[in-house]
């Protein structure tokens, strides 16, 4: 036979294959890859058996050909079986591993709808004893505030709530600030913008200072126990600093705890500080001396004069993230310092560090905030997405609780 008739009997032998291959994969009785693999092997054994036949010169096939025919074919037929199994065995562990996270994505989501209906539930229950509390719990005017201050002085319901303060952006708890909160008989909380005011205008500011240092000082101990890095901020009041009579009982007591100076922070409002008298810078300067270290909170912009602050021994200064953020571009202020160039926006922390202080970004509540800040390396955050202010212990809240002889004496200056 001419080697032409060959090559065309080949040509029909792949092409019949082929169609057989198609026509089983169509009609959905194997995948694509088994198919494939089914064709490519009846064309191949086709093929071997023309040759087999030729080589014969075209008589009969003898009996060892159509035997070794045979076993070629066994072969074929193993491996195809072989591989179609391991074709199945795939997409069942493929359909295992789908449903298998499928699961995990709806406990997950189980988990997330929990979460938003406890939240909610906690809302709602918020919502109705706002609404429910009576009117008469409220007080309208300077003098009920007052009266409802003093009661809450000289019953001690004069609780801590800790907040805390992270590096960035490890976000690891290094300080927590403290903040005095004041409650009703009724377990209502007095927040400090309704009694500031009326504490002040009655010389009773020094008063709630004295109860939130001794806490202040009870939990800067149990904290140094565990880690001896982690600090406290205790606001105090230029009132306090200037007041004579509360002032020198003061600096006894933090003289008697200068082992907590590395621990105890100070803070003050910024524009206190600005208009502080000279009574407060000396009584300042004392609190230095001992090596208590101060900072300064609501700070407005950036315009900060650095030499100044090293020298009355600040270490910490906080602005609000929205406003430092928006001093942090071109044109922005820049705090008075020694350097003459112009600042760059990331090169001002460096400049605040370099005068021994650093700066926090406070009142941060998203985390679109937090990328914002760190793209200027801001060094420390403060704000609900880090953590609300939350009461300490009850079990705690007693153990730190004043002395009843302190008590009685707080009690009599808030007569």
């Amino acid at each position: 036979m001419p080697v032409i008739a060959h090559i065309m009997l080949a040509l029909v032998y792949i092409t019949a294959s082929v169609v057989g291959a198609v026509a089983l994969y169509v009609n959905g009785y194997v995948p694509s890859i088994t198919a494939g693999i089914i064709g490519a092997t009846s064309a191949l054994a086709m093929i071997q058996l023309h040759m087999a036949i030729s080589r014969a010169g075209g008589g009969s096939v003898s009996e060892k050909d159509l035997f070794e025919i045979k076993q070629e074919l066994r072969k074929i037929t193993s491996r195809v079986a072989q591989n179609e199994q391991h074709a199945a065995e795939l997409k069942s562990s493929f359909e295992r591993d789908i449903a298998q996270r499928r699961e995990t994505i709806l406990n997950e989501m189980r988990g997330l709808e929990g979460m938003i209906q406890n939240l909610s539930k906690k809302f709602e229950t918020r919502l109705q004893s706002v609404r429910a509390a009576p009117a008469a719990d409220v007080p309208m005017d300077g003098a009920s505030i007052l009266d409802a201050v003093k009661e809450a002085l000289r019953e001690n319901r004069v609780d801590l709530h800790l907040q805390a303060i992270v590096n960035l952006p490890q976000r690891r708890t290094c300080f927590y600030e403290g903040f005095t909160r004041l409650r009703r008989a009724n377990g209502q909380i007095i927040m400090p913008a309704e009694f500031l005011g009326a504490a002040e205008r009655a010389n009773l500011l020094g008063v709630i200072d004295n109860m939130l240092l001794f806490r202040c000082v009870q939990i800067v101990r149990r904290l140094s126990e565990r880690d001896r890095r982690i600090g406290v901020f205790c606001n105090i009041s230029m009132a306090s600093l200037e007041d004579e009579m509360f002032f020198p009982p003061f600096l006894e007591f933090m003289r008697e705890n200068r082992d907590l100076a590395h621990a105890m922070i100070f803070e003050l409002g910024v524009r206190q500080f600005n208009q502080r008298s000279d009574t407060a810078m000396k009584n300042m300067s004392k609190l230095k001396e001992l090596g208590f270290r101060f900072s300064l909170d609501k700070g407005d912009g950036l315009n900060f004069d650095l030499p100044q602050l090293q020298a009355a021994g600040v270490k910490f200064v906080k602005v609000n993230v929205e406003r430092l953020l928006e001093e942090l571009t071109p044109g922005g202020e820049r705090p008075i310092s020694s350097i003459t160039r112009d600042i760059a926006a990331e090169d001002v922390p460096a400049v605040f560090v370099r005068y021994g202080i650093d700066l926090i970004a406070e009142k941060m509540e998203t985390e679109k905030s937090v990328i914002e800040v760190l793209e200027f390396e801001i060094p420390f955050g403060q704000g609900h997405v880090f953590g609300a202010p939350r009461p300490i212990k009850g079990t705690l809240q007693d153990e730190t609780a004043p002395p009843p002889d302190f008590v009685r004496r707080v009690s009599q200056a808030a007569m």
